[in-house]
Order: structure tokens, then sequence, then C-alpha cells
């Protein structure tokens, strides 16, 4: 008996998706919900996963591009031995009566030698999650394999592994042999063209800059985080201080929170805020709902939670659904100012940038800080330059005086006083 695998629905209107990778062999032993292929859509990656143990027989390739509904892999379920396990590597191995996988034992070195004589991550005992990892690092198998002998690999040994190894200078990219390397790109990346091409040409777009001392920022991040971490498990992030920020500024520049449906301005009485984060394939938004409603611990874990899916490749298209506003981050990359792109259908987006001490005018006296670049991208056609300017104001401000975000905004010696 067989079972056909076929694409799922990713989400509504996409009609088709594109192979990125198999997580197996053609041929080989799958077990019960383990993860055996990637899939592409224009919004997001997603792994589909073998409902029943069997031999697995595919039926499509890398890089196709397939409807959803298509089959695109066969698990013939009468291959698959009783109890759901794996046969042995290799017979001759050694007795039976002592490499028995029903008895608990794990193959020795010589039967893990034989597994990845081959030296592709496919054939090695291992997670899909840490096979992909071996395929992105250039990780020998081989290596790795004698490195745990017996053991199923996971993430945390790969990634134990390459931090212990002593990596060898790596070839130089290009040389005087004039070759070119072709590969198809992926859905995803067709469709953010198409996207980015389609905001220069729909919008009215803008951008505004100003600067922010960090000062006060650091100082909080460096007193507190450890006591914070201690109670609600994350550290303070200048991602979570910014993002609490602008959910304080939206209520009083509310126009930087709409959007254009059509001839309607839609404006949301919420904050839905999108946080970019770097993906092994590229960067990706997803999106914390109800922002304005969480506290600084609550933003920082749902942060957290984010970059964790996305660095593992699990960020879903439903998490990435929606958006008011959108938060950029390209200070981690080093980037000292750059002009964001609107994700649309939003109208603004923040760009945070790397912070670097520089000499500024304090009281008419020159004082070297910590200082950072911000931008904010606008839609012209909804937000007008005082809202922009205002709004950038505003989270400066908010940034630069983080005692004012427990007053939402307002001086606390004036409400203090009653004044």
């Amino acid at each position: 008996m067989a079972i056909e695998i076929k694409v799922p629905s990713p989400g509504e209107s996409i009609t088709q998706v594109q192979l990125a990778k198999w997580l197996v062999s053609d041929g080989e032993q799958v077990e019960k919900d383990q993860e055996i292929v990637e899939i592409d859509s224009d919004k997001a990656s997603f792994p589909v996963a073998s409902p029943e143990d069997g031999i697995i027989s595919f039926k499509a390739a890398e890089g196709d591009t397939i409807a959803v509904g298509s089959v695109i892999a066969v698990i013939e379920l009468s291959a698959a031995p009783s109890g759901g396990k794996k046969p042995q590597a290799s017979p001759k191995a050694s007795s039976p009566d002592k490499n028995d996988p029903a008895e608990g034992s794990g193959p020795g070195p010589a039967e893990v030698k034989s597994d990845v004589a081959d030296g592709s991550p496919a054939s090695l005992h291992a997670s899909p999650l840490a096979k992909r990892i071996i395929e992105d690092k250039g990780v020998k198998a081989t290596e790795l394999a004698r490195a745990y002998p017996g053991k199923k690999i996971n993430r945390n040994d790969v990634e134990d592994f390459i931090r212990g190894r002593k990596a060898d200078a790596p070839p130089s990219a290009f040389s005087s042999i004039r070759k070119e390397e072709r590969k198809k790109l992926t859905t995803l990346r067709v469709k953010l063209a198409e996207r980015l091409v389609a905001v220069k040409n729909q919008t009215a777009m803008l951008t505004t800059f100003n600067e922010i001392n960090m000062t006060a920022a650091l100082k909080l991040k460096d007193k507190y985080s450890d006591v914070f971490k201690v109670k609600y498990g994350v550290g303070i992030g200048l991602m979570s201080l910014f993002s609490k920020a602008v959910t304080i500024a939206l209520q009083d520049f509310p126009q930087v929170n709409s959007m254009i449906d059509g001839d309607e301005l839609v404006s949301p009485k919420y904050v839905d805020i999108g946080i970019a984060v770097s993906a092994p394939k590229g960067l990706v938004v997803p999106v914390i709902r109800n922002a304005e409603s969480l506290s600084l611990a609550g933003l920082e874990i749902k942060i957290k939670e984010y970059a964790v899916k996305a660095r593992e490749g699990r960020i879903t298209i439903d998490d990435m659904k929606g958006g008011t506003f959108t938060i950029t981050n390209g200070g981690v990359f080093g980037s000292l100012m750059s002009t964001p792109i609107l994700n649309p259908p939003q109208s603004a987006i923040l760009g945070m940038h790397k912070i670097m001490d520089r000499p500024i005018a304090v009281d008419r006296q020159v004082v070297v800080a910590p200082m950072m670049y911000v931008a904010l991208s606008y839609d012209h056609r909804v937000i007008d330059g005082r809202e922009s300017v205002s709004f950038l104001i505003k989270v400066k401000e908010l940034v630069e005086d983080p005692l004012k975000m427990l007053t939402m905004g307002e001086d606390p010696i004036t409400l203090l006083l009653d004044l």
C-alpha cells in the first residue's frame, strides 16, 4: 500500500510553490512525522512531514515549481518494518545480539562509517534540522559521525562541533577562470522583488532622519538586564525599547499607523508591529499582535520567540500576516544609516542603526556619547511631513528618557506635581 504526499495549501491566493530542498534521500526509509521536504511559497518556507513510516519515492525534483495539491512523493507502507524502526545500516557490521536496534544499542563506529561513506548529510543519522545546518555550513558528515558515534545528531551537536573545529581559511570565491553560477530564484525571492518594485512605483515614499542619544537606554539595559532576565527569562533588548516607544508615539500620531485600501483610509485602533528578523533564507517580518497592550517584558519575550523560530526556519505565514507598522534594525549588520523600504500596505517603517560614539553638544559643551541614527520611511499620500517628523521626535524623546514610557510619554515630574 502506498500513500501520496501532496503539496498542502500554504494560504489563500497561493496556487503554486517551489520545492526548495529534499530533507531525505530518494528510496530512504522515513518515519512518521519526520520532516521530508522543504517548500517555498511567495510568503514563507515550510516543511512537510511524512504521515506514516515507509520507503519514500520522489515524484518531483528540487527547484521545481509545483501546483498546490500536486503529488511530490509516494510513501510505500509495505516496505516499513514492524514497529516503524529503521533497518540496520550494515548487516555485516556485527552480530545482531549486540547491535539490534530493538535492544536500545546504537551502531558501532564501523557502522557509522559505512552509513556516511558517500559523505552526504542525508545518509547521516541526524535530525532534519541538523542535516540542513550541516549542508549550509559545509560540515563533513564523516567527521561529524566520528565525533558522535552511535548517536542521533541534533542541532546543538552540530553547532558545538562547528564551534570546536578549527576553520581553515576559506578559498576565494573568484578566480582567473571565467565561470558563472546560475540557480533558479526561489519563489520567496521572486515575490519579494515584485513587492519592492511595486513599493517604488505605487507609493510616494519619503524618508526623514534623526539621531538618538542612547546613553540612558544603555544605562537602563546594563543596570537591570540581569534581574530582568532572572524574573522573565529574557534580557532587555533595544528592539523591545524601541517597540514600546513606537506603540506610545503611534497613539499621538495615529495617521502613521494608517494605510490606504482602495479609496479608503484605514486607521486601526490597535498596533501590530512587524519585527524584521534574519532567517536562513533572508529577512522575514513576523508580527507582534496588539503590541500596545504588552509590557516591555511581553514585547521582549515575543521578539525572542520569533528570533528563535526564524533562526530554525519555523516562521509560518500566520506569524507574518497583517501588521500596521514595521521596525527593522540594520545596526546588527553594521549599517550606520540607510533608507528602509515600506512593507505594504503599511504606510511607515522605522529603521534602527549602529550605535557609535560621536562628539555632540550637550549644554554648550562637547561630549562623546553613544549615538544612533534613525530613519522613518513613510508614504506621503497618507502621512504629511509634519506628522512624520513629529512622530520620529516623539520616539527619540521616549528612548532618550525611558521613564517617560511609564507615563505614556508625559514628563514624570509634571505628573508627580499634578501640573
